[in-house]
């Protein structure tokens, strides 16, 4: 076509002129690319609970229009597996590689994100109120760069009256708990709070990793519990499927705040719905990447409900209404 256009031209001339045209071509195609936004997207550990989280976050990204397969948005991912160190690497590297943006799940990575970060915006998922994560001193701002979905402890009371009306005949709940979690400790002083309004007691040892957990959970069983709360923290998610072993083994039933452990067998739950609460953050970053100065900073998990695991109910004769949503183990 350009030589049809300039026959007269000479050849070299028109080498440059070819050259240069494919140069500004380039550095269009540059140009749009840095206009996609890359991400970062960090889970604390595996685990199937907080999985929908991510599922739900990036979801609400493809909604609006951001999504690796439509080629309008790069994701970096990590997983730290559990490990600390790994955890603060994969923030690092985020952070070295100038992300839009730091979907942290669950507390810990939240809390790493925003030790390793003032200036990229983390935002949050399956995590507490940030005073309950240590990261805003009564009375004081938030970190200017925190962003997303919290929630407040009173799912937990609401999750243990619920229990009570479920088993009447239960005095005695047994509690695994991780001293290193402000908000395994804050939920733990809150189930102790609510059970002594409804005249229980409650027997509670603490864990530091999972591999305790079989021990401990075998000593609160041995002192007479008669029902089990699984504490939504990073220790109970990671060695969940010994406590159900343990108690199950012993007959005695598994409540819980947190859906995903229903679905391992947990009897019944009312908590956040894990996929919405994910989804609603990813909805609060995709109105941030679309225009920073009018995205909404932090809000409340918006979506609760009861859901119970029919598997489990019908061993423990258990009945639940229809207020009450079934899961499949």
């Amino acid at each position: 076509m350009l030589l049809s256009m300039y026959p007269r031209l000479p050849f070299l001339y028109l080498r440059y002129l070819v050259l240069a045209s494919f140069m500004v071509l380039l550095g269009a195609c540059q140009g749009a690319d840095k206009q996609i936004p890359t991400i970062g997207f960090v889970d604390a550990f595996e685990d199937a609970t907080i999985a929908q989280a991510k599922e739900g976050f990036m979801a609400a990204l493809r909604e609006k229009g951001y999504s690796e397969e439509a080629g309008t948005l790069k994701l970096i991912y990590r997983n730290a597996q559990g490990d600390v160190p790994t955890l603060h690497q994969a923030v690092t590297y985020m952070a070295a590689q100038k992300v839009r943006l730091i979907a942290a799940n669950p507390t810990l990575a939240t809390i790493t994100a925003i030790q390793n970060t003032r200036t990229i915006p983390v935002f949050m998922m399956v995590s507490p109120e940030p005073e309950r994560m240590g990261l805003q001193k009564a009375g004081a701002a938030t970190p200017k760069n925190l962003y997303g979905v919290y929630e407040t402890l009173d799912y937990i009371r609401t999750s243990v009256e619920l229990m009570h009306q479920a088993l009447p005949q239960a005095q005695t709940i047994g509690v695994v708990y991780n001293q290193a979690e402000p908000q395994s400790r804050n939920a733990l002083a809150l189930i102790e709070t609510t059970a002594q309004s409804l005249g229980l007691r409650v027997k509670a040892l603490p864990v530091n990793n999972s591999s305790e957990t079989q021990l401990v959970v075998q000593t609160l069983l041995a002192e007479g519990v008669e029902a089990f709360f699984a504490i939504p923290d990073n220790v109970v998610f990671a060695s969940f499927e010994v406590i159900y072993k343990l108690c199950h083994r012993k007959n005695i039933p598994i409540f819980t705040s947190e859906e995903g452990l229903v679905r391992r067998g947990a009897v019944a739950a009312y908590g956040a719905d894990m996929y919405a609460w994910g989804y609603q953050a990813g909805a609060l970053a995709a109105s941030y990447l679309q225009n920073p100065d009018k995205a909404q900073t932090l809000e409340p998990v918006s979506q609760h409900r009861r859901v119970y695991n029919p598997k489990e109910a019908a061993h423990y004769q258990l009945d639940f209404d229809q207020t009450y949503t079934a899961v499949k183990q």
